[in-house]
């Protein structure tokens, strides 16, 4: 399972790294990013609360 943050439709509101902070952190330009493209195994079901979770969609995970 992969995760990816679109950056561009990003508005850093940091819920993802919240919900899934395993996952998700947030970057230096203040948008979320995956921390590795590879969801670590156990951290499945966050990483998908994230993305439904995501205010603007900017969140993929499969």
């Amino acid at each position: 399972m992969k995760a990816h943050v679109d950056k561009d439709t990003c508005i850093g509101c940091g819920l993802c790294p919240s919900i899934s902070p395993e996952v998700f952190e947030m970057d230096d330009d203040g948008k979320a990013k995956a921390i590795t493209g590879e969801v670590p195994e156990g951290n499945q079901d966050t990483a998908k609360e994230a993305e439904e979770s995501c205010p603007v969609d900017a969140i993929k995970v499969d």
